[in-house]
């Protein structure tokens, strides 16, 4: 995929970008994206290659700025079904509160219900008020909470913390209602 915006440059992976995903994958911000902690460049660029090909979220690029091509983030769409998208975002914090994510992951869903897409659907938890706002911002209806859902990382004494999620999803006739 490569698609620009008058900001931002949507694209797959390239090895350029190890410097930035160590950037923001050092220190994630949120649980679910614990397992993605990287400690070195080294560990950014393994990271970089499983982005590549598909192995941790199916199908994810890279989000850049227009001017620099440096990477602010990422968005990911992994296919459940047919015509049905999991889709994530992870961004870059030095970048947050600027539409930046907003904007990609709009681009994301035009470029999923343009292809094959009847319905995406994302999940957050409880405590990522970041990412529940951006689902709203992007039209999504909250679905459910799932109570003790996930677990990501473990409690002091060893045993799993599992956390509240909520699904939120928005059908192709909902998206063209909504921002059209």
């Amino acid at each position: 995929m490569y698609i620009e915006t008058t900001r931002i440059i949507i694209r797959d992976f390239e090895e350029k970008d190890a410097a930035g995903l160590y950037e923001y994958l050092a220190a994630p911000p949120v649980n679910c994206f614990h397992s993605e902690k990287v400690n070195s460049y080294d560990d950014a660029v393994k990271k970089l290659e499983e982005r590549k090909s598909g192995e941790i979220y199916g199908n994810s690029y890279a989000v850049c700025l227009r001017e620099s091509d440096f990477i602010i983030g990422e968005v990911f769409a992994k296919k459940e079904a047919p015509d049905t998208y999991s889709v994530g975002w992870n961004f870059n914090l030095n970048y947050a509160g600027k539409g930046y994510a907003t904007e990609a992951a709009k681009v994301l869903f035009d470029y999923l219900f343009e292809k094959d897409a009847r319905r995406i659907y994302a999940y957050t938890e409880d405590d990522n008020i970041s990412s529940q706002k951006l689902c709203e911002r992007l039209g999504m209806r909250k679905e459910g909470l799932f109570l003790e859902f996930i677990s990501f990382i473990n409690n002091s004494d060893g045993t799993p913390r599992y956390e509240n999620t909520y699904q939120y999803a928005i059908l192709k006739k909902e998206w063209k209602t909504e921002l059209y």
